[in-house]
């Protein structure tokens, strides 16, 4: 099929590619006349695992173009699809579709045959039907509008575009069904993982994903909390509860609260509509609270345990990004923590494999970047791991210890054990596990 996709960020590119090496002839379209120089030169602004190389290889094999033209791409595109972001509006709770439905007007402004219009990205409930009515004021042309949300997880995303769990097609349009079974049948040759619905069920299904998903992290933070006043192991209690067949393991890591581009906006945008609608989501609105109390337990427990001495103490932060294999500190909880610590007077050094000058960027003077894991151990009072990336689960202890002016460790991802730690000479503190002082 001949495809445009709308929009190069982590959505639109992993798509783009995705479907290109499929055999799907794919232009994708961005404003940021630089971003399309540097993929037409092979270069991937994103940190995705597995991404620069898909797009390579495609755009090599002439599958893959990149254009800032809308109407180019999208004359005579079987489907077009929607991928710009919808931040929240002002800071507000709302989702802005400004750039979705400014999308929909270029789209329509430049079809010469009927096509399928997809929205790909996070949108408020109803946004198909504004879709429709944008096109069909702009254009006579033909036009089908259909809703199919991505579930891709930064630092796994295309891993998660060419095998997907499920795939979901909000229309009620034949022809567009037919499309993007088309579109879709090599990725789901083994197990046909399409699920068919309207529009509103599409797009509401999305938010409710990460909703659930949102809600047993908060659950678990919070209950990590309740079991360090009960002298209970929350690492016991999870491995308990994930064996259960009717809850499983996934997503019940206790952690210093979520972040990312998705989770806070999305679960406030849902937060939005359920209120328009006249309606109450309490259990959301219970999980975004525990989370913004969650990014602040790290850098209390560590004033806490310095008391007045956090000024002038020097923390090492190991983990900027919000979640490990991304560059992407968009609230992530370690620039909480960081910002805390440096309001305290704390002198903060952080290391990120991929994420270092993106939380420079953010936090300016109050980071210092080192340039490697030990670099920033060096010296330091203490040390806080914010983000589990895989170096930094099994570091060299014994000589961290060296490195370190103070043995002082917070695992703000449990990734550690404290025994271990605390018989090489560490204060260890984890979340909602027994803290141990240093052995003899």
């Amino acid at each position: 099929m001949r495809l445009a996709v709308i929009g190069t960020g982590y959505v639109g590119l992993v798509a783009g590619a995705g479907f290109a090496d499929f055999g799907n002839d794919v232009t994708c379209v961005d404003r940021d006349a630089e971003r399309i120089r540097a993929l037409r030169a092979g270069s991937v602004p994103i940190f995705e695992p597995g991404l620069e190389d898909l797009v390579q290889r495609n755009a090599r094999r002439g599958r893959l173009a990149f254009s800032t033209d809308t109407r180019e791409a999208v004359a005579g595109a079987d489907a077009v699809f929607i991928a710009v972001g919808t931040p929240g509006a002002g800071g507000a709770d709302a989702a802005d579709i400004d750039q979705v439905l400014g999308a929909a007007s270029e789209i329509a402004r430049g079809l010469t045959a009927p096509t399928v219009v997809v929205t790909k990205s996070t949108v408020p409930v109803g946004t198909s039907e504004r879709i429709r009515a944008v096109i069909g004021a702009e254009t006579h042309v033909p036009v089908a509008v259909a809703s199919n949300p991505e579930f891709l997880k930064e630092g796994d995303a295309v891993g998660d575009f060419m095998k997907p769990a499920r795939i979901l097609i909000g229309a009620d349009d034949e022809g567009a069904i037919e499309t993007l079974r088309a579109l879709y049948a090599p990725f789901v040759r083994t197990s046909d993982r399409v699920q068919i619905m309207d529009p509103r069920s599409a797009e509401l299904a999305k938010y409710a994903a990460n909703a659930m998903l949102a809600t047993r992290i908060s659950f678990m933070n919070e209950l990590a909390l309740m079991a360090e006043t009960v002298g209970a192991d929350i690492e016991r209690v999870r491995r308990a509860l994930g064996a259960d067949p009717r809850i499983g393991p996934k997503f019940l890591f206790p952690g210093p609260g979520f972040g990312g581009s998705c989770f806070p906006k999305d679960l406030r945008a849902l937060l939005h509509t359920a209120r328009e609608a006249g309606s109450s989501l309490r259990v959301v609105e219970a999980a975004l609270e525990a989370n913004e109390r969650q990014k602040r337990v790290l850098g209390a427990r560590v004033r806490a345990h310095f008391g007045r001495e956090i000024a002038g103490a020097r923390v090492a932060l190991w983990g900027l990004a919000f979640k490990p294999e991304t560059d992407d500190v968009r609230e992530s909880p370690a620039l909480e923590v960081a910002r805390d610590l440096a309001e305290a007077g704390a002198e903060v050094v952080g290391y990120d494999p991929e994420a270092g000058w993106a939380a420079r960027e953010a936090l300016g003077e109050a980071l210092e970047l080192a340039s490697d894991m030990y670099s920033a151990a060096q010296g330091a009072d203490a040390l806080v791991l914010v983000t589990e990336w895989h170096e930094f689960r099994r570091p060299d202890f014994r000589r961290l210890r060296e490195e370190m002016k103070r043995p002082v460790v917070f695992d703000g991802r449990n990734v550690w054990h404290p025994d271990e730690l605390a018989a090489l000479g560490f204060a260890y503190c984890g979340i909602g596990r027994p803290t141990s002082s240093p052995g003899p």
